[in-house]
């Protein structure tokens, strides 16, 4: 008797819960903000507590659900008469970089650090950081990139790389990534050099430094 009382309690929360998605919105499936997947979470909580006392009655979950349903709607309609309380509940667009440079101050908001980005930037199929012109981290967590305009490259001979694939990190908050000079079959003095030509005398001073098989450079400095 416990198992058929289970198998119909499980059919039976399944179905209240489908539906409480569906009241909730398509949106909660794509894109969810924090106070979405707080609810989502909540819903998804209790129903575990109801299939796992059979003991308990339905009406203790169900009524939290479509409780916890009715703030969401109530919260999204007034998000919808009111900007405030939607940048309150949902956040704002972070710009990460903005006209070519690096926003320290809002990564360090966001808690987003280089190997974030560079992660979300390959994702959106940029390969190279000195080709961004604005990145910015939306509040479900999305980079959305927008490109400089291309421009005359010099030929990709003109490097003298050995290494011709992805854009390579020479120094990162300050460090430098002596695997990568390695890969570029290069030393320390040469970066140091190649700083010094850009008016950068010591390593510490760069917050992010790379380069890529035609010898396009991208420096950020610290601030």
């Amino acid at each position: 008797m416990d198992m058929v009382t289970l198998f119909f309690r499980t059919l039976l929360i399944y179905a209240v819960v489908f539906i409480t998605m569906r009241v909730m919105g398509k949106r909660e499936i794509g894109k969810l903000s924090v106070f979405d997947l707080v609810i989502s979470i909540m819903i998804a909580e209790i129903a575990v507590f109801v299939l796992e006392d059979t003991g308990k009655p339905l009406m203790e979950g169900i009524l939290p659900m479509f409780t916890l349903v009715g703030i969401q709607l109530l919260i999204a309609y007034i998000s919808l008469k009111s900007e405030r309380l939607r940048r309150f509940i949902e956040g704002r667009p972070s710009p990460l970089i903005e006209n070519g440079k690096l926003n320290r101050e809002e990564m360090k908001r966001q808690r987003y650090n280089l190997d974030d980005l560079l992660l979300q930037l390959r994702e959106n199929r940029v390969l190279n950081v000195a080709d961004v012109e604005f990145a910015i981290l939306e509040p479900s967590g999305k980079l959305t990139v927008a490109e400089r305009k291309p421009v005359k490259e010099p030929p990709a001979k003109a490097a003298g790389f050995r290494y011709e694939e992805l854009p390579l990190p020479l120094i990162m908050d300050g460090k430098v990534q002596d695997e990568s000079l390695q890969k570029l079959g290069k030393t320390r003095f040469w970066l140091k050099s190649q700083l010094q030509a850009h008016g950068i005398k010591d390593f510490k001073e760069v917050f992010f430094c790379s380069v890529d098989h035609r010898g396009k450079w991208f420096i950020d400095k610290k601030r």
